[in-house]
């Protein structure tokens, strides 16, 4: 949705409740996975936030929200997006599920905090890529800067945004101040 909000397209909110596998008629058949997000564009269904974010700017952006093969960034940028979900959103979604997700019975705070420790480790990076920078790549917002930022809003979300640098700190702050985060935020509630 941020990316959509960032790059003025329109589109259709479907909000359903959680874990939509089990509680919206019909969704294994969209999305044989039963994750959320599930984007649909015409033929086109995706279910991957980062790669949604990528094609959204590869079809319908400009390089203004992205970062062109020839830029001698390119790579860092190819880097955080990758990332994203795959370093920095994984070990959240662990914690969530042992925290609050699961049954009572089988909640496990040790498995919630040893992926909180590799989430706050894993973020190391993102604290030292942003030393004297606003953003993390380009000198300006990206979606590179959507997708790591959402893993920062998760984490705060999750109550562990008391453990962030003060670089990431900072980033977060800048980051929920956007238009379209905050128009993002009205729409989906």
């Amino acid at each position: 949705m941020w990316a959509l909000e960032e790059l003025g397209l329109s589109y259709d909110l479907v909000v359903m409740p959680f874990p939509p596998r089990f509680e919206y008629e019909g969704y294994l058949d969209i999305n044989p996975l039963g994750t959320v997000p599930t984007f649909i564009d015409g033929d086109t269904v995706m279910t991957e936030s980062t790669g949604i974010c990528q094609y959204l700017v590869e079809r319908y952006g400009s390089n203004e929200l992205g970062l062109d093969k020839k830029d001698p960034e390119y790579g860092d940028y190819l880097n955080w997006l990758y990332r994203s979900d795959a370093t920095f959103t994984f070990p959240l979604a662990i914690v969530l599920r042992y925290t609050r997700l699961e049954p009572e019975e089988r909640r496990n705070p040790g498995v919630a905090k040893d992926y909180t420790i590799w989430f706050h480790s894993r973020l190391r990076a993102v604290e030292t890529a942003l030393e004297g920078k606003e953003f993390l790549v380009g000198g300006r917002f990206t979606i590179a800067d959507i997708v790591v930022g959402y893993a920062l809003q998760f984490g705060d979300r999750l109550g562990l945004s008391d453990r962030y640098k003060p670089n990431c700190s900072r980033y977060l702050t800048t980051l929920y101040e956007r238009p379209s985060y905050k128009s993002v935020l009205e729409k989906s509630q």
